[in-house]
């Protein structure tokens, strides 16, 4: 079995150290991170405990490392893990800035050090799905998209981590994120943002509520409404059921996927189509697409031991979490400036092959 480390014993952290433990691929070789509450963990699962990265990896070289430390501190931390050539799953955002981002996909891509980011919702049978439905041309061109990621978040949210009231711990970078991934890999590539920002209502440094706009390379127009105030279900994690940590509101979706000859409602895989000539006098043939669905966190540990064991590529690559980053930080950007921002292909800024 394989010895996976975690560092950073927070939110997600300790959920990747619960699946770790009961994988049947790999093992719990220890946990870093420098709270008291890390360390009661540590005890609790009968493993080593370190207070930092570079603790740990002085006093071992596991097969692997889950980073889910506070995301200022990705640079520093995978880089130690490449420099010490020990495989890492990096939570998202891979960086807080694109520069940051550049320089751990490019240390990786340098050193052949395998490097999965941790956009989980690619595991998603509901997303996988998706894509194939997006893919058969039962939808025709894609042309309309629109999606919501409205909940709320406690306010012991923020006074567990005070870092998420400033700049990097916001929803731009926390969830839209998971979004633009979720988008780019349902529907292409976001070839411009445009958006508007609220911090209203929490007062804090960053965004609590953001009103976006797509526009992808293949013409398709896409708008989102993110919030983490809104008292509200329409959201990935509250609509999908994958993760028993929140509470499921089956039957609604947060994305719709709207071509021109039919359409396809995420999570609930609703799909409407015409089967002759498309016209709104005509009816809509509905149906449900049928899938197996299992928890994507689980589904990454596996792929993350297939990384490691050089079975396969990284599903999501370094360069893939600089794109989203890119976006992500184009969001940020057009609702700071309120102008239409562009998002380049991360192969135009980075400084090696992708």
């Amino acid at each position: 079995m394989l010895s996976i480390s975690v560092a950073g014993a927070g939110l997600i952290g300790s959920r990747h150290v619960e699946l770790v433990d009961r994988s049947a691929e790999c093992r719990l070789a220890s946990i870093a991170d420098p709270a008291p509450a890390a360390q009661a963990l540590a005890a609790r699962y009968q493993v080593p405990w370190d207070p930092s990265v570079p603790a740990l990896l002085e006093r071992e070289r596991p097969d692997g490392i889950i980073v889910a430390t506070p995301s200022q501190l990705h640079l520093e931390h995978a880089l130690a893990c490449i420099d010490a050539g020990v495989p890492i799953l990096l939570e998202k955002p891979i960086a807080t800035t694109v520069e940051d981002g550049v320089a751990i996909a490019t240390a990786a891509a340098d050193r052949d050090a395998p490097l999965l980011v941790g956009h989980h919702r690619r595991h998603s049978p509901i997303i996988r799905a998706a894509r194939r439905v997006i893919e058969s041309g039962v939808l025709g061109r894609l042309v309309a998209v629109t999606g919501a990621a409205t909940f709320r978040k406690p306010d012991t949210y923020f006074d567990e981590a005070p870092w998420r009231r400033e700049v990097g711990g916001g929803p731009i970078l926390i969830n839209l994120i998971h979004e633009i991934d979720n988008l780019r890999f349902l529907c292409g590539e976001i070839s411009s943002v445009q958006a508007q920002a609220s911090s209203v209502t929490r007062g804090f440094e960053v965004e609590d509520s953001v009103a976006i706009t797509f526009a992808f390379t293949n013409g398709a127009l896409g708008t989102f409404m993110l919030s983490d105030v809104a008292a509200s279900p329409v959201s990935w994690e509250l609509t999908a059921g994958e993760n028993p940590d929140y509470p499921n509101v089956p039957g609604v979706d947060c994305y719709l996927l709207a071509g021109d000859r039919g359409s396809l409602g995420v999570p609930t895989l609703r799909l409407a189509s015409y089967p002759g000539t498309p016209s709104w006098w005509e009816p809509l043939l509905a149906e449900i697409v049928d899938v197996r669905r299992t928890d994507p966190l689980e589904e990454q540990i596996a792929h993350f031991c297939a990384v490691i064991r050089r079975e396969t590529e990284p599903l999501v690559t370094g360069w893939e979490g600089v794109q989203n980053l890119v976006v992500a930080k184009a969001v940020a950007e057009a609702a700071r400036t309120g102008c239409t921002v562009r998002t380049p292909d991360v192969r135009t800024i980075a400084p090696g092959p992708t």
